[in-house]
């Protein structure tokens, strides 16, 4: 006997914290006792309490998040939608206005480099997505410095070398793959395009570059994993859950799924705090929750908060045997910032680490990746370690030649996040397709002026890291120069044409 559907009545008689029912893709869920336990607060349920709230929900969470975290008995079944009073959504001008640019955005081919992504989603994203993706942490000092530390180093181009062809090929963690940089885990995809990961996934198989799944994306896990292609290579991103059973059911699922890699979150005990996906999120008149109930949203926090607080402040140097207990993948520390944690790194017998600074969303004033692999890797071979363990960096990398100038100083690989997740926010899967050509493109030019054939050539012989110390600071415009100086543009909006 097939089982009668809930009305839309039935749901929006639950629309309090005492019963409190949602709507997720026609489905009924009752989430009264979940309420406490949300990270993003009650509030942030309550306000679609007793309504469809799939809009809000998807971009956040995974499709599978109710099934794998609520009870069974709290799934109340299917909703005749057409009996669901659809809200009328209030005049927005700002989303009028990103309609209007979107329909004027410059064509794809428009773009040259990865700035050019960046500078075209800015203006088609929804602000608060555009926040979260740009945040950094604080006042965003470590978040700029990422980018202009690599314009610190110069290069020591050799002549005369027979450069006609350039191999761009290498190995990470075992694995052949065309390039020399990999898709880093990025959190909330959907913020950016309606299918999410799965879009970086697709991109990536086209050009032989490997992925990092992320812990918090909006696509499931086995949604990215079944999104790829052939025997395309990923690796698993994990924030390490407080019940260790959860942690250890994610990471056995992704090793029988196929992961190369287990990439484990050592910078983060807690999120850092990014003022403009904080301003951002909350900004703006109190909804009828709020002013019914002025303590029901934390405003101290951003999207970030909303998805992070079962992460386990306690992680530790203890818990490494615990991790090689449970997987036979390589666990590699991501998130790693100083010298001494690379050597206690393999000590512990850890095969690879990640120097990163969570792309200056965490600690600000932090140093950048490529700083402290210039310490790192002097360091290691002094004392005859730098075969002991691989090294990789993330953070502020926007050209082709930064990639060659972290492999120089002994990096194994480069992770990329932002630039990629713009260039789909942008254009979507064609974005992210074009965006890794044009590294491909930039790195076989750079690598034949440079004068080196192939990535096993490159070494610090080839970079001058002298100025790679001075942190920025601010200094006075230098009027004379700059106001002869013609700016570089970035991709111009086709104009309305006024009727």
């Amino acid at each position: 006997m097939q089982q009668t559907r809930l009305t839309g009545k039935d749901v929006a008689e639950h629309d309090n914290k005492e019963s409190c029912w949602v709507i997720i893709h026609g489905k009924a869920y009752d989430v009264t006792e979940f309420l406490p336990e949300h990270p993003g607060g009650a509030g942030v349920i309550l306000k679609h309490a007793g309504k469809d709230a799939t809009e809000a929900f998807e971009p956040i969470h995974p499709p599978d998040t109710l099934d794998k975290y609520l009870d069974r008995s709290k799934h109340l079944g299917g909703v005749d939608m057409s009996t669901v009073i659809a809200e009328e959504k209030s005049f927005d001008p700002d989303e009028e206005s990103r309609q209007q640019r979107i329909a004027l955005m410059p064509p794809l081919g428009k773009c040259f480099n990865l700035h050019d992504f960046e500078s075209v989603a800015r203006q088609v994203m929804r602000r608060g997505a555009w926040a979260y993706y740009s945040s950094g942490a604080d006042d965003e000092i470590t978040l700029r410095e990422n980018h202009s530390a690599y314009h610190k180093i110069w290069f020591r181009p050799r002549i005369l070398v027979d450069v006609e062809q350039v191999d761009s090929s290498t190995s990470m963690l075992g694995s052949k793959c065309e390039v020399p940089f990999y898709v880093t885990a990025t959190a909330l995809g959907k913020l950016g395009h309606l299918e999410g990961e799965v879009v970086l996934t697709r991109a990536a198989s086209r050009h032989g570059v490997i992925q990092m799944i992320p812990t918090l994306g909006s696509c499931s896990f086995d949604e990215i994993v079944d999104a790829k292609r052939g025997d395309q290579v990923q690796w698993l991103q994990l924030y390490v859950n407080q019940d260790r059973e959860i942690t250890k059911r994610i990471v056995q699922h992704a090793e029988k799924r196929g992961c190369k890699g287990l990439f484990v979150t050592v910078d983060a005990p807690q999120l850092g705090r990014r003022e403009k996906d904080i301003r951002t999120r909350f900004e703006g008149a109190a909804s009828d929750v709020q002013k019914n109930n002025p303590g029901a949203i934390d405003r101290s926090q951003g999207a970030a908060r909303a998805i992070s607080t079962f992460i386990d402040p306690s992680l530790s140097w203890k818990d490494i045997p615990y991790f090689k207990s449970i997987t036979k993948m390589p666990i590699v520390l991501k998130g790693v910032q100083r010298v001494e944690d690379v050597l206690t790194a393999i000590e512990h017998g850890i095969p690879a680490v990640v120097l990163s600074n969570h792309g200056g969303r965490q600690l600000d004033t932090a140093p950048s990746a490529i700083e402290i692999l210039a310490d790192v890797m002097p360091e290691l071979r002094r004392r005859g370690l730098q075969d002991k363990i691989e090294v990789y960096v993330d953070g502020g990398v926007r050209r082709a030649t930064d990639i060659i100038k972290a492999l120089c100083l002994g990096a194994k690989g480069v992770g990329i996040g932002r630039p990629f997740l713009y260039a789909m926010s942008a254009y979507g899967e064609p974005g992210v397709v074009h965006a890794m050509q044009l590294l491909k493109d930039e790195f076989e030019v750079a690598m034949r002026l440079i004068g080196a054939r192939s990535v096993g050539e490159l070494g610090p012989e080839f970079v001058d890291v002298r100025g790679l110390s001075m942190h920025s600071v601010p200094t006075p415009a230098d009027f004379l120069s700059s106001d002869v100086y013609d700016r570089l543009v970035v991709p111009a909006f086709a104009v309305k044409s006024k009727l």
